[in-house]
Formats: structure tokens, sequence, C-alpha cells
């Protein structure tokens, strides 16, 4: 029951606070050169393949981890 009233209680409290308006005040110009689609594909393609062939040879070498005994300290 508390918590219920609670949330009661802070639609209240938000209801009386004044609206900001929030507005982006962040113009720019347009760009010199578009880029096009073929360089889109590239640079998404590089991006991915930065991502994931890490994470892709840390999963092949896995059963190498597995295997090999703990360090001795």
């Amino acid at each position: 029951m508390l918590l219920g009233l609670r949330g009661w209680v802070r639609a209240l409290a938000r209801a009386k606070l004044p609206q900001q308006d929030h507005r982006s005040n962040i113009h720019c110009k347009p760009p010199k050169d578009n880029i096009g689609p073929g360089q889109t594909v590239f640079t998404m393609s590089v991006f991915a393949l930065a991502l994931l062939v890490p994470a892709g040879w840390i999963m092949h070498h896995i059963p190498v981890y597995k295997q090999r005994p703990p360090p001795e300290v």
C-alpha cells in the first residue's frame, strides 16, 4: 500500500514542477563531401571486423585456455 502511495506522491510532485523546454541549440553546416553508400558499407564492415575478429579469436582458443594449467604464483 505504501509503495502505491509513494508513486502518487511522486506523480503529484512532478506535476507541480515547471516543465523545461529541452531544445538543442546545435547548428552546423552541411557536409562538404557527401558520403556514398559504398563508403558507408566499407566503414561499417571495418567497424564490425574490428569488434568481431578479436572476439572470434578468443572463442576459437577457449579449449586451449581450458587445457593450460593455472599459473603458479
